[in-house]
């Protein structure tokens, strides 16, 4: 490696004891089956109940990525209201709460309204005490009924539509003249107001 012109000389350290340095990661397949016990044990431990604690569809943030929907922190209060579910109750039946989230459209809140009503038709409540159930228990044939440990899917992102001919209105439809027209509009909206009441101001003292 020769030199040239008026550089920085290198100063290359190629003498560090780099293989006792070295993260290597044999471990992998023991940490897997350990994870995978754990699991089982917690599946065991839990009975009967789901697996997973039940959350609502949310969009994801940004533009960039609001086409997709994934599972939120909790359910907000108005939504379990909607859904007739006591938010102090919704912890025991698998049910998480976020009193910080709000509903910013109708939509969004009506999908969750219906997730957790199709939930609700789902649930098995096991009394405590068989003998003596308490309001909201599961009684008679649902306690006999099979039990699914999966959790509810989340919903289609958005529905495909059917694939059909171009109208003439669509194939005659000038989108970009229309886009700046009605920026147009929106921008001198002001001005043209001004202008209109001006004139007809003009008008009114001609006739005087």
């Amino acid at each position: 490696m020769g030199f040239a012109h008026n550089n920085v000389l290198h100063s290359n350290h190629f003498r560090k004891d780099w293989q006792r340095r070295v993260r290597t990661w044999f471990d992998q397949p023991g940490r897997k089956l350990r994870r995978r016990n754990a699991r089982k044990a917690k599946a065991a431990a839990l009975g009967v109940r789901p697996l997973t604690l039940l959350r609502p569809a949310v969009r994801a943030q940004t533009v960039r990525y609001n086409r997709k929907v994934r599972e939120g922190r909790g359910f907000t209060l108005a939504e379990l209201k909607e859904a007739g579910v006591n938010r102090k109750e919704a912890r025991g039946v698998g049910i998480v709460v976020d009193h910080r989230r709000r509903n910013l459209s109708e939509e969004g809140k009506k999908l969750n309204v219906e997730r957790l009503k199709a939930y609700k038709a789902k649930l098995i409540v096991f009394p405590r005490n068989a003998k003596k159930p308490k309001k909201g228990d599961s009684t008679g044939a649902d306690l006999e009924a099979e039990t699914a440990r999966t959790h509810l899917p989340l919903p289609a992102p958005y529905v495909h539509e059917e694939p059909r001919k171009i109208t003439d209105d669509e194939r005659s439809f000038e989108a970009f003249k229309t886009l700046r027209v009605a920026r147009a509009d929106a921008r001198y909206a002001g001005v043209r107001k001004i202008r209109a009441a001006k004139k007809e101001e003009e008008e009114a003292n001609k006739k005087k």
